[in-house]
Formats: structure tokens, C-alpha cells, sequence
């Protein structure tokens, strides 16, 4: 069975949120999400968002901040337009309902917080709580909108194009590589349903989960990246990978995150005997940039053998601690750990892909109808190494970028394609009675990951991961091929998919910039390697 939409939007997050609820207003919109709508990156953002408000900052700073973080490898055009649209879209989400911490009465009168790498203050937020507080709002707006279906606890397989479809209506070439939907395991019912579209959004989010060690939940499995990927679409970057310096270290602690804003506000990183270290790696100190604080945390922990370092706040007024960090207080006292009197334990753990499908300034691929926005893009922004709290102000900006241009391309569209896509064929396919092969090659897969291409890399490691992630790849091929399809098989499929990408991004770039650290080309090399990774799936 084919189902049709005007714009299918696969993922959750804030980019495909807003995306969403602006193109509803010219046509229906299918929001595909593998698990609840409210989850997502997004909604475990702690931080906040950058936007210049104060009389103390500047575009000009911000845009100087970012490029100084993204180690030469920022697009510049791409700064300037996100920076300076930066402010109107976290005033769009005010005024849609998200409940920011304000200062004063006045609609501009956000509080503002710092953060690592920023000369100045600059991050709106909702308590420690900010990327919730964001999700809440447009999820409410989204689930009233008549125009949107929300498919829950379903999961994108591949991409459709037009090159690999049945063809009806207008003449196409062959290798006319135009998206025009994609297969989706409704995992309620185990079927595969088959969905046209006339624009495709991915808004997958990140990579994360390839890792063994991460803050990320266990949805960021690089869906979008892969699928793209697979679908003929350039992808970029993908050799820097942020690993956050401070996730909270405890047996019985997953996945959570020690937010970047608690060293904002003055909080020391000190090593097991109580001794500040950072002084020796940075002149900023504890404020220094994620990749310079992730490493030196990473060498501290090598030459001491010890599991974790401490960050520590608890000079701070008990009182502000509680009202400025209140989830994280909360979380740090159910294991024990009392914030306003004793430092907490944190080691660095994988957070962000920085690279991601190559688009343009619109958040267009190079896949006709096929758009990505968020994590799952690369838009040039980040460039080597993202600067806190970017993440969700380039979100904002390029899915209302996505959304006017998308909008021209699907008028243009009419009706002069008609396309009716192969369904889902399962012919000599049968249930998996090997679950095990499923979890013994995405825990192999995390853990090659995390020992071979982590904070720092070498090409010898390099190699061996590379060796690794090919049998692994032709295993869950054959495997993939032999049986029906699951969500599980979905996930590790673009998990090996990812994980080979970002090994041979690694591989081919020689020299340490940014987020990639070789320790065989330990400098910069501004003269052969100022440049980006572009990676596109052989006969596209």
C-alpha cells in the first residue's frame, strides 16, 4: 500500500518541528518519528541557544567566536546569515510559547548565560532545562495542527528516488536522482508502508550512538546520514565528532550530561586530588573551547590512570546552584551526589557530529526534493569544532531557510511527476532467529569506535577500525538481505553505515584540526588540508 504527502518529515527535533508547522500551511505533512514525538536531542539540550541580545555583544563577536571554534573550516556566509537571523528566530519561539528566563518584562529581556569558546553572554535558556522547554512548545503547536499527521514508533528505512522507481506520467532518465518519498517500518504492525512525497526532510539528528561512551539517547543512530548517503547525497565532515567534556560519570548514570552552562557559571575542573589542571592545556581555562577541554581531560585521565575527573561548583551559593541547574541537581542527588556540596564526577563522552549531509544555504542536499536541517546536515557552520549552544540556533534559522525554499520547489513540482514507487518486496525473506548477531556486531561496532577513532586518533588505529567496520558491514549486508526487517536491523545497518563514513573521513584528513586529533599529524596544516571531507557513494 502507497500512502501520499505533501512533505514528509522524518524526525522529531526542533528542526523538523518547525519546519513542519510552517509548511502546513500549504500542504499535508507527515511527521515519521521512531519513538514518541518528544523524543530527541533536542529535548536533552541543557544549555541553551545562542543569540546576540545584550548591549555588551555583537554579530560581529558571535560570528568571531564561531569561526575561532570551527579551527579555519566555517563557512563564513554561513556564520554571518545564522548569527544575524539568530535573535528573530528565538523571538519567533518566545512568541510561540516557550517560556525562556527573562531578566525583565520587556519581550528582549532574556537572562543570558556563557559558555565555553563565547567572548560574551549569549545563551537564552529555560533553567537547565532548555531543550525540553523548546520541544514542549512545538510539540503542543505541532499535535493541533489539522494538517499534520504524527506517525509514532515508526522508522525510515531508505529513501525512494525516482531513478530506482516505476515510472508513470512524465519522462525521466534513469539515473534522475530525485527523492520522492521513502520506505517506513510502521514497528507497531512489522509492516513496511511506502511514502510518496513531494519534498523530503531529513531531520534525523545525530550520530552519536556509533560510540560507545555518549550523551546522546539511544534514537541517535545516524539514520539520516546513512539513508542520504545510501540515496546518492554528498555527505561532509564527518571526521569531527565533539565528544563533551563533562558527562556525568556513575555506574548507574546513562547517557546524562554535566551542561556546559555549569562551567559558565564558575564551576572549576579539578583532578582527583582536588587540583585544577586546566590552566596547563588553555589560557581560558575551564572556559576553553569543547575539543581543547575533552582532550585535556582525555590526557589527564591516560597519564593517571584514575576513571574520572571532578567538576566542581560547590563554592557557589546553594541557593543559585538549585535554581539556576534544578534538573541537574536533582538527577546528581538520586546517585548520591550533593552539587552545592561536592564536585561531580565527569568523564567525556560522544555529543555532536559536526559533519553530516552537505547542503546549501537553504538546507538542500544535492538529492533533488531532499532537504536536511539540524544535526543531521552539514551546513558549513560548525566547521571543524561546534561552538555551545549553535546547535539549536542553526535549527531554527536553516529550517526556516528549508522551509521558503522547499515551498518554491514543491510549487514548481505541480503535476508534471507522477510517480509510483516500487512497494516493499519481502519475497525470500524470513524472521530472524539469530537476534544475537544483531547485538554482538552493534556492541563490536561501538566499541571499535570508541578505542580506535574516539578523542585521539593515529592512523595505525585507523586502520584497524577500518578492517573491522568492512567485515561487520559485509555481515549485517548478507544478514540484512536474508531476513525481514527490523527496527534493531535498521538502527545497526545505519550504524555500521556511519561508523565506515566517518573512519574514512578520518582516514583521509592529515593533519589535527579542530575535533580531529591525529597523533601522527599533530599540527594544523593550513596549506593541504583547508579544506572539507566530501564523501559520495560510488556511481552517483
Amino acid at each position: 500500500m502507497m500512502k501520499k504527502t505533501d512533505f514528509l518529515v522524518i524526525g522529531s527535533g526542533i528542526a523538523g518541528l518547525s519546519y513542519a508547522l510552517k509548511v502546513a500551511q500549504f500542504g499535508k505533512v507527515t511527521i515519521v518519528t521512531k519513538k514518541k514525538i518528544q523524543k530527541s536531542n533536542t529535548a536533552l539540550a541543557q544549555g541553551g541557544v545562542a543569540g546576540v541580545f545584550s548591549a555588551l555583544d555583537s554579530f560581529d563577536l558571535h560570528i568571531k567566536d564561531t569561526l575561532a571554534a570551527g579551527d579555519g573550516l566555517c563557512r563564513e556566509e554561513v556564520v554571518k546569515m545564522v548569527v544575524e537571523n539568530g535573535p528573530g528566530s528565538i523571538l519567533e519561539l518566545s512568541r510561540q510559547g516557550a517560556r525562556f528566563n527573562m531578566e525583565g518584562d520587556g519581550e528582549y529581556d532574556f537572562a543570558l548565560g556563557q559558555e565555553g569558546g563565547h567572548s560574551a553572554k549569549r545563551i537564552v535558556f529555560a533553567q537547565d532545562l532548555t531543550g525540553k522547554e523548546i520541544e514542549d512548545t512545538l510539540v503542543a503547536k505541532v499535535e493541533k495542527d489539522k494538517n499534520i499527521t504524527i506517525l509514532e514508533d515508526h522508522i525510515a528505512v531508505n529513501l525512494i528516488t525516482i531513478s530506482t522507481s516505476v515510472r508513470s506520467g512524465l519522462v525521466v532518465t534513469q539515473n534522475d536522482n530525485t527523492c520522492c518519498g521513502a520506505y517506513v517500518l510502521n514497528n507497531k504492525t512489522g509492516k513496511i508502508e511506502t511514502f510518496y512525497s513531494g519534498i523530503t526532510l531529513l531531520a534525523t539528528g545525530g550520530a552519536s550512538k556509533v560510540y560507545l561512551y555518549t550523551s546522546n539517547p539511544d534514537i541517535a543512530t545516524g539514520d539520516g546520514i546513512a539513508m542520504a548517503y545510501r540515496a546518492g547525497a554528498s555527505v561532509a565532515d564527518l571526521e569531527f565528532v565533539q565528544f563533551h567534556p563533562t558527562c556525568l560519570y556513575h555506574p548507574e548514570a546513562k547517557n546524562f550530561l554535566i551542561s556546559e552552562a555549569v562551567r559558565g557559571e564558575g564551576a572549576l575542573l579539578i583532578d582527583e586530588k582536588g587540583n585544577r589542571f586546566m590552566e596547563k592545556y588553555s589560557p581560558d581555562k575551564e572556559l576553553a573551547t569543547r575539543d581543547v577541554v575533552a582532550r585535556a581531560i582525555d590526557s589527564e585521565l591516560k597519564k593517571t590512570g584514575a576513571d574520572s575527573v571532578f567538576l566542581d561548583i560547590s563554592h557557589k551559593d546553594a541557593g543559585f546552584i538549585k535554581k539556576r541547574f534544578p534538573n541537574i541537581y536533582a538527577r546528581c542527588m538520586e546517585y548520591g551526589i550533593d552539587m552545592t556540596k561536592e564536585p561531580i564526577p565527569v568523564v567525556p563522552a560522544a555529543h555532536y557530529m559536526c559533519g553530516g549531509v552537505a547542503t546549501d544555504l537553504n538546507g538542500k542536499s544535492d538529492v533533488h526534493r531532499l532537504y536536511a536541517v539540524g544535526e543531521t546536515a552539514c551546513t558549513g557552520l560548525h566547521g571543524a569544532n561546534r561552538l555551545a549552544s549553535n546547535s539549536l540556533l542553526e535549527a531554527l534559522v536553516y529550517s526556516r531557510n528549508a522551509y521558503k525554499s522547499s515551498l518554491e520547489e514543491f510549487k514548481a513540482i505541480g503535476s508534471k511527476i507522477t510517480v509510483t514507487p516500487d512497494l516493499w518486496d519481502e519475497t525470500n525473506t524470513s524472521d530472524s532467529d539469530e537476534a544475537i548477531v544483531v547485538s554482538h556486531n552493534w556492541d563490536e561496532i561501538r566499541r571499535l569506535m570508541w578505542n580506535y577513532v574516539g578523542i585521539v586518533r593515529s592512523d595505525k588505529r585507523l586502520e584497524r577500525a577500518r578492517r573491522r567496520i568492512e567485515n561487520i558491514q559485509q555481515e549485517i549486508n548478507e544478514y540484512y538481505w536474508d531476513f525481514k526487517v527490523t527496527a534493531d536491523l535498521i538502527e545497526l545497518r545505519n550504524l555500521a553505515t556511519v561508523a565506515g563514513l566517518i573512519i574514512q573521513s578520518a582516514l583521509v584528513r592529515k593533519e589535527s584540526r579542530g575535533l580531529h586529533y591525529n597523533i601522527e599529524y599533530p599540527a594544523r596544516d593550513d596549506v593541504n588540508w583547508l579544506q572539507h571531507t566530501i564523501l559520495k557513494k560510488k556511481g552517483f
